[in-house]
């Protein structure tokens, strides 16, 4: 598969050869789901607390006598139904991880980017450098690519220009190629590489997907 390469100005420059493995997979919506949520329950802190009536503070002595009053009869002002009083089947904290094979995670990824592709919704640069960290620098080559919505900038290795240029620009998010996920790549509409992010891709997602081999067909084939 080929891709067509632009310059900084959004001019056409050639085409580039690409895995078809990383950026040609047919897209697996369930899947592509099943890591989403995986990833967003793992950014939950899960420290959220309330206390039971056993846990609120005071409360032991009876409000009034068991009987003679007229009132409904009450043990503790911590009951539920008591101003400041316990909580029933409250939120206490709790891990919300959830883990997910690797092999999963790595075709969520590659379903997305082909995804980018068949939609024209990735572009790529022959080369991206700013001489100085300006925003107005940054808007300006972003503005010759045709960029309008929400954009991710993946670079091979962290630029700081790139970086600084684009930190106040409303919808760009910068991010160096080995720390792409997939929920970065879901929420931005367009994604924007140069070419030697695409090969720093194609080392990391584009080999062959295997599980890892249990410890008894290591031993098997050892002892074989």
């Amino acid at each position: 598969m080929e891709l067509p390469v632009k310059n900084m100005e959004g001019q056409a420059v050639g085409a580039v050869e690409v895995a078809d493995s990383l950026f040609g997979v047919a897209m697996r919506p369930a899947l592509v789901h099943q890591v989403m949520v995986a990833m967003l329950a793992n950014q939950r802190q899960g420290t959220h607390s309330t206390k039971t009536r056993s846990e609120v503070r005071g409360g032991g002595r009876k409000p009034w006598r068991q009987k003679g009053t007229g009132r409904a009869r009450q043990g503790s002002i911590r009951s539920p139904q008591w101003r400041k009083g316990g909580v029933v089947f409250g939120p206490h904290p709790r891990d919300y991880r959830q883990g997910l094979p690797k092999v999963m995670r790595r075709l969520a990824i590659r379903c997305l980017l082909s995804d980018k592709v068949r939609e024209g919704r990735l572009i790529l640069v022959d080369r991206l450098v700013l001489a100085e960290a300006s925003t107005k620098a940054m808007a300006g080559v972003l503005k010759g690519l045709g960029v309008k919505d929400k954009t991710l900038v993946v670079t091979r290795d962290p630029a700081e220009a790139i970086i600084l240029g684009a930190r106040n620009l409303r919808g760009v998010k910068t991010m160096v190629a080995h720390t792409l996920n997939g929920l970065d790549l879901l929420n931005h509409d367009q994604l924007v590489l140069d070419v030697e992010a695409l090969r720093r891709l194609e080392e990391l997602w584009a080999g062959e997907l295997r599980r890892k081999r249990g410890v008894r067909e290591s031993a098997a084939e050892a002892t074989a």
